[in-house]
Protein backbone atom coordinates (compact mmCIF):
# COMPACT_ATOMS: atom_id res chain seq x y z
CA UNK A 1 0.00 0.00 0.00
CA UNK A 2 1.58 3.52 -0.99
CA UNK A 3 1.28 5.35 2.21
CA UNK A 4 1.71 8.83 0.05
CA UNK A 5 -1.77 8.05 -1.59
CA UNK A 6 -3.28 9.52 1.74
CA UNK A 7 -2.28 12.79 0.60
CA UNK A 8 -4.18 12.50 -3.13
CA UNK A 9 -7.08 14.41 -1.59
CA UNK A 10 -5.31 16.19 0.72
CA UNK A 11 -6.01 20.32 -0.35
CA UNK A 12 -9.76 19.42 -0.43
CA UNK A 13 -9.57 18.06 2.76
CA UNK A 14 -7.43 20.92 4.14
CA UNK A 15 -8.05 23.61 5.68
CA UNK A 16 -11.87 23.42 6.53
CA UNK A 17 -13.99 25.97 5.66
CA UNK A 18 -13.23 28.14 8.80
CA UNK A 19 -9.59 27.35 8.67
CA UNK A 20 -8.53 24.53 10.55
CA UNK A 21 -5.80 22.66 9.96
CA UNK A 22 -6.91 19.32 11.73
CA UNK A 23 -7.23 21.22 15.32
CA UNK A 24 -4.56 23.78 14.21
CA UNK A 25 -5.60 27.40 12.58
CA UNK A 26 -8.81 28.65 13.13
CA UNK A 27 -9.31 32.63 14.12
CA UNK A 28 -8.83 33.20 17.91
CA UNK A 29 -9.01 37.27 17.73
CA UNK A 30 -11.26 38.25 20.63
CA UNK A 31 -12.07 42.27 19.04
CA UNK A 32 -15.47 41.54 17.35
CA UNK A 33 -14.12 44.52 14.93
CA UNK A 34 -10.95 42.17 13.67
CA UNK A 35 -13.03 39.28 13.60
CA UNK A 36 -15.52 40.76 11.35
CA UNK A 37 -12.56 42.21 9.08
CA UNK A 38 -10.96 38.82 8.61
CA UNK A 39 -14.24 37.42 8.00
CA UNK A 40 -14.48 39.47 5.56
CA UNK A 41 -11.10 39.11 3.69
CA UNK A 42 -12.14 35.43 4.08
CA UNK A 43 -14.86 35.58 2.00
CA UNK A 44 -13.66 38.06 -0.60
CA UNK A 45 -10.40 35.59 -1.15
CA UNK A 46 -12.90 32.69 -1.44
CA UNK A 47 -15.02 34.75 -3.89
CA UNK A 48 -11.62 35.99 -5.97
CA UNK A 49 -9.81 32.78 -6.09
CA UNK A 50 -12.38 30.96 -8.30
CA UNK A 51 -12.23 34.03 -10.64
CA UNK A 52 -10.56 33.44 -14.03
CA UNK A 53 -9.80 37.27 -14.00
CA UNK A 54 -8.08 37.29 -11.27
CA UNK A 55 -5.71 33.97 -11.82
CA UNK A 56 -4.85 35.04 -15.11
CA UNK A 57 -4.07 38.70 -14.06
CA UNK A 58 -1.95 37.25 -11.36
CA UNK A 59 0.03 34.76 -14.00
CA UNK A 60 0.39 37.82 -16.30
CA UNK A 61 1.85 40.00 -13.13
CA UNK A 62 4.05 36.72 -12.25
CA UNK A 63 5.16 36.57 -15.88
CA UNK A 64 6.13 39.89 -16.86
CA UNK A 65 6.82 42.27 -13.77
CA UNK A 66 8.32 39.38 -10.97
CA UNK A 67 10.10 37.30 -13.17
CA UNK A 68 8.37 33.83 -12.93
CA UNK A 69 9.25 31.17 -13.46
CA UNK A 70 12.67 31.10 -11.01
CA UNK A 71 14.82 27.79 -12.59
CA UNK A 72 15.72 24.63 -10.37
CA UNK A 73 19.86 24.80 -10.67
CA UNK A 74 22.30 21.88 -10.15
CA UNK A 75 24.94 22.55 -7.82
CA UNK A 76 27.27 20.28 -9.49
CA UNK A 77 30.62 22.26 -8.03
CA UNK A 78 29.67 22.29 -4.45
CA UNK A 79 28.25 18.02 -4.68
CA UNK A 80 31.25 17.34 -6.30
CA UNK A 81 33.20 18.74 -3.08
CA UNK A 82 31.05 17.42 -0.63
CA UNK A 83 31.03 13.44 -2.38
CA UNK A 84 28.40 11.63 -4.60
CA UNK A 85 24.85 12.93 -2.93
CA UNK A 86 23.84 16.15 -5.47
CA UNK A 87 22.19 18.84 -4.45
CA UNK A 88 20.05 21.18 -6.16
CA UNK A 89 18.45 24.72 -5.86
CA UNK A 90 15.24 26.45 -6.13
CA UNK A 91 16.61 29.56 -7.37
CA UNK A 92 13.64 31.70 -5.45
CA UNK A 93 16.64 34.41 -4.97
CA UNK A 94 16.07 35.23 -8.35
CA UNK A 95 12.82 36.54 -7.82
CA UNK A 96 12.48 40.44 -8.33
CA UNK A 97 13.10 41.72 -4.88
CA UNK A 98 15.16 38.87 -3.91
CA UNK A 99 13.03 36.33 -2.20
CA UNK A 100 9.68 34.11 -2.57
CA UNK A 101 7.90 36.94 -0.30
CA UNK A 102 6.94 38.77 -3.97
CA UNK A 103 4.65 35.13 -4.51
CA UNK A 104 2.23 35.98 -2.27
CA UNK A 105 2.20 40.49 -1.35
CA UNK A 106 1.57 40.20 -5.46
CA UNK A 107 -1.55 37.94 -4.60
CA UNK A 108 -2.66 40.23 -1.19
CA UNK A 109 -2.45 43.61 -3.33
CA UNK A 110 -4.79 42.11 -5.85
CA UNK A 111 -7.05 40.82 -3.21
CA UNK A 112 -6.49 44.37 -1.40
CA UNK A 113 -7.84 46.27 -4.79
CA UNK A 114 -10.59 43.84 -5.45
CA UNK A 115 -11.66 44.61 -1.76
CA UNK A 116 -10.87 48.91 -2.75
CA UNK A 117 -8.57 49.09 0.18
CA UNK A 118 -6.31 51.96 0.40
CA UNK A 119 -3.33 50.76 2.16
CA UNK A 120 -0.91 47.40 2.86
CA UNK A 121 -0.41 46.77 6.58
CA UNK A 122 2.43 44.20 7.89
CA UNK A 123 5.18 43.60 9.70
CA UNK A 124 8.58 42.10 8.80
CA UNK A 125 11.70 40.50 10.39
CA UNK A 126 14.75 40.10 7.71
CA UNK A 127 13.17 42.55 5.21
CA UNK A 128 12.19 40.27 2.64
CA UNK A 129 8.30 40.69 2.88
CA UNK A 130 8.76 44.69 4.14
CA UNK A 131 10.49 44.96 0.71
CA UNK A 132 8.24 42.99 -1.20
CA UNK A 133 4.81 44.24 0.43
CA UNK A 134 6.73 47.78 -0.68
CA UNK A 135 6.89 46.45 -3.82
CA UNK A 136 3.79 45.46 -4.17
CA UNK A 137 2.09 48.92 -3.05
CA UNK A 138 4.21 50.72 -5.43
CA UNK A 139 3.15 48.48 -8.15
CA UNK A 140 -0.89 48.59 -7.53
CA UNK A 141 -0.49 52.50 -6.62
CA UNK A 142 -1.22 52.25 -2.90
CA UNK A 143 -0.02 53.54 0.80
CA UNK A 144 1.90 51.15 3.53
CA UNK A 145 3.15 50.64 6.16
CA UNK A 146 5.95 48.29 7.74
CA UNK A 147 6.50 47.59 11.42
CA UNK A 148 10.17 46.50 11.76
CA UNK A 149 11.85 45.64 15.59
CA UNK A 150 14.85 48.23 16.23
CA UNK A 151 17.20 44.76 16.59
CA UNK A 152 15.99 44.08 13.08
CA UNK A 153 16.40 47.63 11.81
CA UNK A 154 20.04 47.57 12.56
CA UNK A 155 20.45 44.08 11.25
CA UNK A 156 18.92 44.62 7.79
CA UNK A 157 19.95 48.29 7.17
CA UNK A 158 20.11 47.61 3.45
CA UNK A 159 16.07 46.23 3.48
CA UNK A 160 15.30 49.09 5.38
CA UNK A 161 16.51 51.51 2.51
CA UNK A 162 15.20 49.82 -0.34
CA UNK A 163 11.40 49.72 1.85
CA UNK A 164 11.90 53.25 2.09
CA UNK A 165 13.14 53.77 -1.67
CA UNK A 166 9.88 52.02 -2.61
CA UNK A 167 7.59 54.59 -1.06
CA UNK A 168 6.83 52.63 2.71
CA UNK A 169 6.95 53.89 6.25
CA UNK A 170 9.32 51.55 8.13
CA UNK A 171 8.09 51.83 11.82
CA UNK A 172 10.35 50.51 14.31
CA UNK A 173 8.90 48.82 17.50
CA UNK A 174 10.71 49.33 20.53
CA UNK A 175 9.06 46.86 22.93
CA UNK A 176 9.83 43.26 23.73
CA UNK A 177 12.90 41.77 22.32
CA UNK A 178 12.32 44.50 19.13
CA UNK A 179 12.26 41.53 16.48
CA UNK A 180 9.81 39.49 14.57
CA UNK A 181 7.07 38.66 16.99
CA UNK A 182 7.02 42.30 18.51
CA UNK A 183 6.72 43.75 15.04
CA UNK A 184 3.39 41.11 14.75
CA UNK A 185 2.18 42.58 17.44
CA UNK A 186 2.62 46.29 16.72
CA UNK A 187 1.40 45.97 13.09
CA UNK A 188 -1.77 43.97 14.79
CA UNK A 189 -2.35 46.88 16.91
CA UNK A 190 -2.12 49.41 13.94
CA UNK A 191 -4.35 47.38 11.59
CA UNK A 192 -7.66 47.54 14.28
CA UNK A 193 -7.36 51.23 14.11
CA UNK A 194 -7.51 51.17 10.20
CA UNK A 195 -9.27 48.04 8.86
CA UNK A 196 -11.91 49.76 6.86
CA UNK A 197 -9.55 51.15 4.62
CA UNK A 198 -6.65 48.93 5.09
CA UNK A 199 -5.31 45.17 4.63
CA UNK A 200 -3.49 43.38 6.89
CA UNK A 201 -0.72 41.04 5.01
CA UNK A 202 1.03 38.76 7.15
CA UNK A 203 4.41 37.64 5.97
CA UNK A 204 4.31 34.24 6.63
CA UNK A 205 1.86 30.69 6.48
CA UNK A 206 0.62 31.75 9.67
CA UNK A 207 -1.80 34.03 11.62
CA UNK A 208 -6.18 34.18 11.60
CA UNK A 209 -8.17 32.74 8.88
CA UNK A 210 -7.61 32.92 6.05
CA UNK A 211 -3.84 33.69 5.86
CA UNK A 212 -2.54 30.25 6.03
CA UNK A 213 -4.86 29.51 3.46
CA UNK A 214 -4.05 32.11 1.05
CA UNK A 215 0.08 32.49 1.70
CA UNK A 216 -0.17 28.06 0.79
CA UNK A 217 -2.06 28.80 -2.07
CA UNK A 218 0.34 31.84 -3.17
CA UNK A 219 3.20 30.43 -2.25
CA UNK A 220 2.27 27.01 -4.56
CA UNK A 221 3.53 27.86 -7.11
CA UNK A 222 7.38 27.69 -5.81
CA UNK A 223 7.15 23.35 -5.29
CA UNK A 224 4.53 23.58 -8.54
CA UNK A 225 7.67 24.52 -10.98
CA UNK A 226 9.86 22.77 -9.25
CA UNK A 227 8.50 19.43 -9.71
CA UNK A 228 7.97 19.78 -12.83
CA UNK A 229 11.40 21.24 -13.53
CA UNK A 230 13.40 19.07 -11.71
CA UNK A 231 11.46 15.92 -13.11
CA UNK A 232 12.15 17.59 -16.85
CA UNK A 233 15.86 17.85 -15.65
CA UNK A 234 16.89 14.51 -14.24
CA UNK A 235 14.00 12.36 -15.51
CA UNK A 236 12.77 11.57 -12.17
CA UNK A 237 12.34 13.61 -8.51
CA UNK A 238 14.52 13.81 -6.06
CA UNK A 239 14.85 11.79 -2.94
CA UNK A 240 14.60 14.85 -0.41
CA UNK A 241 13.34 18.37 -0.64
CA UNK A 242 14.63 20.90 2.02
CA UNK A 243 13.34 24.04 3.29
CA UNK A 244 13.99 26.20 5.94
CA UNK A 245 11.10 26.82 8.80
CA UNK A 246 10.00 30.00 10.52
CA UNK A 247 6.79 30.75 10.36
CA UNK A 248 6.83 28.67 7.38
CA UNK A 249 5.67 30.51 3.92
CA UNK A 250 8.44 29.11 1.31
CA UNK A 251 8.34 25.62 2.70
CA UNK A 252 4.65 24.92 2.88
CA UNK A 253 5.20 26.44 -0.99
CA UNK A 254 7.59 24.20 -1.32
CA UNK A 255 6.11 21.21 0.15
CA UNK A 256 2.95 20.96 -1.09
CA UNK A 257 2.97 19.70 -4.48
CA UNK A 258 5.43 16.98 -3.26
CA UNK A 259 2.73 15.50 -0.62
CA UNK A 260 1.46 12.71 -3.00
CA UNK A 261 5.16 11.45 -4.01
CA UNK A 262 7.24 9.34 -2.66
CA UNK A 263 9.38 11.54 -1.46
CA UNK A 264 11.38 12.86 1.65
CA UNK A 265 10.50 16.24 2.92
CA UNK A 266 12.45 17.81 5.66
CA UNK A 267 11.93 21.16 7.27
CA UNK A 268 14.84 22.79 8.60
CA UNK A 269 14.41 25.12 11.81
CA UNK A 270 16.60 27.29 13.41
CA UNK A 271 18.82 25.94 16.73
CA UNK A 272 20.34 29.30 16.93
CA UNK A 273 22.99 29.84 20.19
CA UNK A 274 21.49 25.77 21.18
CA UNK A 275 18.39 24.11 22.75
CA UNK A 276 18.26 26.34 25.94
CA UNK A 277 14.75 28.42 25.93
CA UNK A 278 15.87 31.38 24.43
CA UNK A 279 18.63 30.81 22.32
CA UNK A 280 16.56 29.30 19.49
CA UNK A 281 13.42 29.38 17.66
CA UNK A 282 12.94 25.70 16.92
CA UNK A 283 8.97 26.26 17.93
CA UNK A 284 8.30 22.67 16.50
CA UNK A 285 10.97 20.70 17.91
CA UNK A 286 10.81 21.88 21.03
CA UNK A 287 7.46 23.45 21.16
CA UNK A 288 3.95 22.67 22.61
CA UNK A 289 0.26 23.72 21.04
CA UNK A 290 -0.31 27.05 21.90
CA UNK A 291 -2.47 30.29 20.90
CA UNK A 292 -0.74 33.60 19.52
CA UNK A 293 -1.49 36.05 17.49
CA UNK A 294 -4.87 34.68 16.85
CA UNK A 295 -4.10 31.19 15.50
CA UNK A 296 -3.58 27.78 17.22
CA UNK A 297 -0.42 25.61 16.30
CA UNK A 298 2.64 24.01 17.85
CA UNK A 299 4.71 27.40 19.82
CA UNK A 300 7.59 27.90 22.11
CA UNK A 301 6.03 29.11 25.70
CA UNK A 302 7.40 30.12 28.82
CA UNK A 303 6.79 28.46 32.29
CA UNK A 304 3.17 30.54 32.04
CA UNK A 305 2.21 29.66 28.58
CA UNK A 306 2.85 32.73 26.79
CA UNK A 307 5.22 32.75 23.35
CA UNK A 308 8.85 32.23 25.11
CA UNK A 309 11.78 34.96 23.76
CA UNK A 310 13.08 33.23 20.73
CA UNK A 311 16.57 34.00 18.49
CA UNK A 312 18.26 33.32 15.40
CA UNK A 313 20.90 35.09 13.23
CA UNK A 314 18.34 34.63 10.62
CA UNK A 315 15.95 37.49 11.59
CA UNK A 316 13.49 36.07 9.24
CA UNK A 317 13.40 32.56 10.89
CA UNK A 318 13.29 34.13 15.05
CA UNK A 319 9.06 33.48 14.88
CA UNK A 320 8.15 31.77 18.49
CA UNK A 321 5.81 29.44 16.35
CA UNK A 322 4.66 27.52 13.17
CA UNK A 323 2.11 28.33 10.77
CA UNK A 324 -1.17 25.55 11.69
CA UNK A 325 -0.51 23.64 8.37
CA UNK A 326 3.25 22.83 9.37
CA UNK A 327 1.85 21.48 12.97
CA UNK A 328 -0.75 19.44 11.13
CA UNK A 329 1.74 17.43 8.86
CA UNK A 330 3.78 17.11 11.46
CA UNK A 331 1.42 15.27 13.30
CA UNK A 332 0.73 13.33 10.44
CA UNK A 333 4.30 12.51 9.62
CA UNK A 334 4.50 13.96 6.26
CA UNK A 335 7.10 16.48 6.75
CA UNK A 336 10.26 15.88 9.13
CA UNK A 337 11.71 18.44 10.94
CA UNK A 338 15.38 18.99 11.82
CA UNK A 339 17.53 21.77 12.87
CA UNK A 340 20.47 23.44 12.04
CA UNK A 341 22.50 26.36 14.39
CA UNK A 342 23.65 29.36 13.81
CA UNK A 343 27.13 28.71 12.58
CA UNK A 344 26.07 25.80 10.23
CA UNK A 345 24.16 27.98 8.15
CA UNK A 346 26.76 30.05 8.20
CA UNK A 347 29.22 27.48 6.69
CA UNK A 348 26.85 26.52 4.32
CA UNK A 349 26.29 30.64 3.18
CA UNK A 350 30.48 30.49 2.42
CA UNK A 351 30.07 26.97 1.01
CA UNK A 352 27.66 28.03 -1.99
CA UNK A 353 29.32 31.31 -1.92
CA UNK A 354 32.62 30.05 -2.86
CA UNK A 355 32.07 26.64 -5.03
CA UNK A 356 28.95 28.16 -6.78
CA UNK A 357 29.10 32.22 -6.95
CA UNK A 358 25.99 32.57 -4.97
CA UNK A 359 25.68 34.17 -2.23
CA UNK A 360 22.24 33.31 -0.58
CA UNK A 361 20.15 34.33 2.41
CA UNK A 362 20.90 33.34 6.55
CA UNK A 363 17.42 32.38 5.95
CA UNK A 364 17.90 29.48 3.44
CA UNK A 365 21.70 28.45 4.47
CA UNK A 366 19.91 27.02 7.04
CA UNK A 367 18.10 24.65 4.55
CA UNK A 368 21.14 24.35 2.37
CA UNK A 369 23.08 23.46 5.40
CA UNK A 370 21.05 20.41 6.61
CA UNK A 371 21.86 18.77 2.40
CA UNK A 372 25.52 19.63 2.90
CA UNK A 373 25.12 17.55 6.10
CA UNK A 374 23.37 14.89 4.29
CA UNK A 375 26.03 15.49 1.60
CA UNK A 376 29.01 14.65 3.68
CA UNK A 377 27.51 10.95 4.71
CA UNK A 378 28.76 9.78 1.48
CA UNK A 379 25.51 8.22 0.80
CA UNK A 380 23.92 8.93 -3.07
CA UNK A 381 21.10 10.27 -4.15
CA UNK A 382 19.40 13.95 -4.74
CA UNK A 383 18.16 16.86 -2.97
CA UNK A 384 16.58 20.10 -3.98
CA UNK A 385 16.61 22.74 -1.64
CA UNK A 386 13.93 26.00 -1.80
CA UNK A 387 16.51 28.70 -1.50
CA UNK A 388 14.16 31.19 -0.40
CA UNK A 389 16.31 34.41 -1.10
CA UNK A 390 19.68 36.15 -1.64
CA UNK A 391 21.97 37.55 1.02
CA UNK A 392 22.26 40.92 -0.29
CA UNK A 393 20.88 41.99 3.06
CA UNK A 394 22.79 39.61 5.22
CA UNK A 395 26.29 40.99 3.91
CA UNK A 396 27.06 43.66 6.67
CA UNK A 397 25.83 41.45 9.62
CA UNK A 398 27.90 38.29 7.95
CA UNK A 399 31.37 40.07 7.75
CA UNK A 400 30.84 41.92 11.35
CA UNK A 401 30.36 38.50 12.68
CA UNK A 402 32.18 36.16 10.90
CA UNK A 403 34.25 37.39 8.62
CA UNK A 404 35.04 36.68 4.98
CA UNK A 405 34.88 32.85 4.80
CA UNK A 406 38.28 31.56 5.55
CA UNK A 407 39.07 31.75 8.84
CA UNK A 408 35.45 30.40 9.50
CA UNK A 409 35.31 27.78 7.58
CA UNK A 410 38.66 26.57 9.01
CA UNK A 411 37.10 26.86 12.35
CA UNK A 412 34.21 24.98 11.07
CA UNK A 413 36.21 21.54 9.89
CA UNK A 414 37.93 21.70 13.31
CA UNK A 415 34.66 21.96 15.03
CA UNK A 416 33.86 18.78 13.10
CA UNK A 417 36.94 17.33 13.55
CA UNK A 418 36.54 17.18 17.19
CA UNK A 419 32.42 16.42 17.36
CA UNK A 420 33.41 13.02 15.51
CA UNK A 421 35.83 11.98 17.90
Amino acid sequence: MNKYRDFDNYLKEYPSRDGYFGKYGGNYLDDPELIKAFNEYAEAYHTIAQSAQFINELRRIRRDFQGRPTPVYHCQNLSNALGRYQIYLKREDLNHTGAHKLNHCLGEGLLAKFMGKKKLIAETGAGQHGVALATAAAYFGMECDIYMGEVDIAKQAPNVTRMKMLGARVIPVSFGLKTLKEAVDAAFMAYAKEYKDAIYCIGTAAGPHPFPLMVRDFQFVIGEEAREQFKSQTGHLPDQVVACVGGGSNAIGMFTPFLADPVELVGVEPLGRGPALGDHAASITYGKEGVMHGFNSIMLADEKGDPAPVYSNASGLDYPAAGPEHALLHDLGRIRYETIDDEEAIEALFLLCRHEGIIPAIESSHALAYAIKVARTGTTGSVLVNLSGRGDKDLDYVVEHYGYGPEFLEKMAKRRGSETK
